[in-house]
C-alpha cells in the first residue's frame, strides 16, 4: 500500500496532505542516503560526480536526451541541446576537477583560521523546460560533489528528460556501488503543491527558471538560490570590429532558438555603425522587418501583453509562418530583426522574448548606448549581464562600474560566455545571480560553493592591536577630532 492509500483509507486526506505525505517519505530517502554518503569521503563524492556527468555526456544517452526535450517541450533544436548538454556539463568537470569538497579544505596559518567543507543536506533543485536536461545535470553534479543528496523538481513539460537522466544516473551509481535516493525528483504530474512541499522540507533550494518559481523558493522559508529575468543588451559601438561582432550575436542568438536567458533581446549600435552593423547582420542570416511586419510579428509573439507559446524556442521561419509573414519566411531567415525606440511594457519588444527575434536600438554614442541598456533594465533584466563589442576593452569597466548588472561580456558570443566557456574565466553554470538588482542574494553564476556549508575553526594567534592614528589618521588630519 502506498502513501496515498494509506492516507485515503484513513481520514480522507486532502490533496495537500497526500503531497505533503509523498513529498516527506521521499525526503526522508535522501537524508538517509544523505548522511552516509556526507561523510564517505572525496573520492566517493568524486565518483558521483563523475556518474552522473557521464550519464548525460555519453553520446547515445546525450543524443535521446536532446530528443525528448524537444518532442515533449516543443523547445528549441536537439541538435544545439546536444551541444549544450555536452559542453556545460564539460565545462562544469573541468571546474570541480581536483577541488576539495569535504573535511578540512583550507588553512592559514597567520591568521589561525582552519576552513572544513559541510555538505548542507536535501537540495532542492527546481528547474525549467527551457533545458529540461542539463540544467538537473548540472544542480545534481554540483551537489553530488559536495556530499549532498538532491530532489530535482522539474517544469512539467521536462518531466520526461529529467525522469530519463535521473535513469541514467541510477544505472551508473549502480556500476559504481552508490545508493540511487541521493538522486531522485518529484513524481508526475508535478505541480506548485508538490513543489512547494519539497521547498519547505528540503535544506537549501536551487531555483532556475520563471520568476513566479523562484519568488516561491524565497518564500518557502528555506534558504534559496533563486536567479533573476533575463532581457540581455549588447552595445556595439563604433571600434567594434563589425563582422566579428555580428557574426557572434548571430550565433547566440539562434542557439537553440534562444531559449537561454543570456541569448541577445536587443542590440544598441552607435548611429557611426548602424547601417553597416545592420548589413553585417543581414549577411548572417538576419532579416529586417519593415514597420507592417513588425506590428505582425508584435501581435503574433503577445496575447495580452504576455509571450504567447507558439512563438517561444521557435525557428525564425516558423515564426514568421505563424505571424503570417510568408514572404519572409520563405527566405528562411535565421533570426528576425525589428527597429525600436521606445522601452517598457508599451513596447513589448523592448523585453525578454525567448524567440530568435533581436531588437535594434539606434545610439548616439557609448553614453547614449548605456542609457539606452539602463533603460532596457529598468523594463526587465536588471542585474543580469550586457555584451559589449569594442576596440576599447576599458569601456566594459566603465558598464560594470555603472550598469545594474553582474557580468559585462567582452567581444564574445553572449550566451556562450555568460555561464561559462573554455575561452574566458567565468564557471560554467546554467544559473546566473543577478544580485540585488535582479532580486537575488547573490551576484555569482550558481557553482559547487553555493551547495556547501563552511566551518571555520580559529586559534589564537598573537595578538595584534592596530594603534588608533594608523586607521583614523587621515580622518583626524583632514577634519580634526
Amino acid at each position: 500500500m502506498n502513501v496515498r492509500d494509506i492516507l485515503v483509507e484513513g481520514a480522507g486526506a486532502s490533496e495537500a496532505d497526500v503531497h505533503a505525505a509523498q513529498i516527506s517519505a521521499l525526503v526522508a530517502r535522501s537524508r538517509a542516503a544523505q548522511q552516509a554518503f556526507g561523510s564517505a569521503g572525496q573520492q566517493t563524492l568524486d565518483t558521483a560526480a563523475a556518474a552522473a556527468a557521464w550519464a548525460i555526456m555519453e553520446p547515445s544517452r546525450n543524443r535521446e536526451l536532446a530528443e525528448l526535450a524537444v518532442r515533449d517541450t516543443g523547445l528549441g533544436n536537439a541538435g544545439d541541446k546536444f551541444r549544450k548538454n555536452y559542453r556545460k556539463t564539460l565545462g562544469l568537470l573541468r571546474d570541480l576537477h581536483g577541488k576539495k569538497t569535504c573535511g578540512v579544505i583550507a588553512r592559514d596559518e597567520a591568521r589561525g583560521i582552519v576552513e572544513i567543507a559541510r555538505a548542507v543536506g536535501v537540495v532542492a533543485a527546481i528547474t525549467p523546460s527551457t533545458n529540461p536536461a542539463a540544467t538537473p545535470a548540472n544542480k545534481i553534479i554540483n551537489a553530488l560533489k559536495c556530499g549532498n543528496a538532491i530532489v530535482v523538481a522539474p517544469s512539467p513539460k521536462g518531466h520526461g528528460a529529467c525522469e530519463a537522466l535521473v535513469g541514467f544516473i541510477h544505472a551508473q551509481f549502480e556500476k559504481a556501488g552508490l545508493d540511487p535516493a541521493l538522486v531522485q525528483m518529484l513524481p508526475a504530474p508535478v505541480g506548485k503543491a508538490a513543489t512547494a512541499a519539497l521547498m519547505r522540507e528540503a535544506d537549501l533550494v536551487v531555483a532556475t527558471g520563471s520568476q513566479a518559481n523562484v519568488r516561491m523558493a524565497y518564500a518557502s522559508g528555506t534558504p534559496a538560490f533563486g536567479v533573476g529575468a533575463g532581457n540581455v543588451a549588447s552595445i556595439v559601438t563604433s571600434t567594434a570590429n563589425l563582422r566579428e561582432a555580428a557574426h557572434k550575436i548571430a550565433a547566440s542568438k539562434t542557439f537553440d532558438y534562444a531559449t537561454s536567458c543570456s541569448s541577445e533581446n536587443s542590440a544598441v549600435i552607435e548611429y557611426a555603425v548602424y547601417d553597416a552593423m545592420l548589413r553585417e547582420l543581414a549577411a548572417c542570416g538576419g532579416v529586417l522587418l519593415d514597420a507592417r511586419q513588425k506590428a505582425q510579428l508584435q501581435a503574433a509573439m503577445w496575447t495580452d501583453g504576455k509571450l504567447s507559446a507558439c512563438c517561444t524556442a521557435k525557428s525564425a521561419t516558423q515564426i514568421a509562418r505563424t505571424a503570417g509573414l510568408d514572404e519572409v519566411a520563405t527566405r528562411e531567415p535565421a533570426f528576425l530583426m525589428v527597429e525600436e525606440t521606445g522601452f517598457g511594457a508599451g513596447y513589448p519588444f523592448s523585453g525578454e522574448k525567448l524567440a530568435p527575434v533581436l531588437t535594434v536600438y539606434r545610439a548616439r554614442d557609448f553614453d547614449a548606448a548605456a542609457d539606452a541598456v539602463h533603460s532596457l533594465y529598468a523594463h526587465m533584466g536588471a542585474g543580469h549581464s550586457v555584451g559589449l563589442h569594442t576596440g576599447e576593452p576599458h569601456e566594459a569597466v566603465t558598464l560594470g562600474s555603472t550598469l545594474p548588472v553582474a557580468r559585462v561580456i567582452v567581444n564574445q558570443a553572449h550566451c556562450f560566455a555568460t555561464g561559462g566557456n573554455f575561452d574566458n574565466g567565468l564557471p560554467f553554470s546554467l544559473s546566473m545571480g543577478c544580485g540585488t538588482w535582479g532580486r537575488n542574494n547573490f551576484s555569482d553564476n550558481l557553482g559547487f560553493r553555493h551547495y556547501l556549508n563552511i566551518t571555520r575553526v580559529a586559534y589564537p594567534i598573537a595578538e595584534q592591536v592596530p594603534a588608533l592614528d594608523a586607521l583614523l589618521g587621515d580622518y583626524f588630519r583632514r577634519f580634526g577630532q
